[in-house]
């Protein structure tokens, strides 16, 4: 399998992704996405056949690079990046819950879907290029502010990590919520 060990540089890939867009504590992937390959097989898998508990295998065993990292950077709350109704309608599920459930369990701290919420329905982003995603996805999230949200550390999960552009949207809804920190986990980044 091929393993960024990016949880081990806090100036990763992933991390540079986001450099001068939004201020993030933590950003890793577990595996590089590369095409043809078989990560690019088991997110397929994943997010189109109904195989959910490939999400539960990669993070029950990501999990365990993260528990190294949670004492310096501890996060509250897991939160997925959410699929509009109609599209979970569609799948039946979201491919990255399994995922994040795996990461809450094992790092002991809550699993929340719905703080976050998409309020527009958009097509697949995984065929549009850099500027295409990146206005496709403006104000397409919103979030749930109640008080007991404040001042929260969410470690904001996703299946492939590619422009970033998704994770920027739903980070900037989420920091809306007083005192926010966000740190982004992908089960897989897609080299470039």
């Amino acid at each position: 399998m091929p393993l960024t060990q990016y949880y081990l540089d806090n100036k990763n890939e992933a991390v540079k992704k986001f450099y001068g867009k939004i201020e993030i504590e933590h950003a890793s992937a577990f595996l590089y996405f590369n095409k043809k390959g078989i990560v690019q097989e088991l997110i397929h898998n994943l997010k189109y056949k109904g195989y959910e508990e490939i999400g539960t295998v990669l993070g029950d065993w990501y999990v365990e690079d993260l528990k190294s990292i949670q004492p310096k950077v501890p996060f509250d709350a897991v939160i997925p990046v959410p699929l509009h109704r109609k599209k979970f309608k569609e799948r039946g599920y979201n491919q990255v819950a399994t995922f994040g459930n795996a990461l809450s369990k094992g790092l002991g701290i809550d699993y929340n879907e719905t703080i976050l919420f998409r309020k527009k329905y958009s097509k697949t982003q995984s065929k549009k290029n850099l500027l295409g995603r990146s206005e496709g996805i403006k104000n397409v999230f919103d979030v749930h502010i109640s008080e007991e949200n404040h001042n929260k550390h969410f470690l904001l999960v996703d299946d492939v990590l590619t422009t970033g552009a998704t994770l920027e949207a739903c980070s900037r809804a989420l920091l809306k919520i007083p005192g926010t920190k966000i740190s982004i986990v992908c089960m897989a980044m897609a080299n470039s």
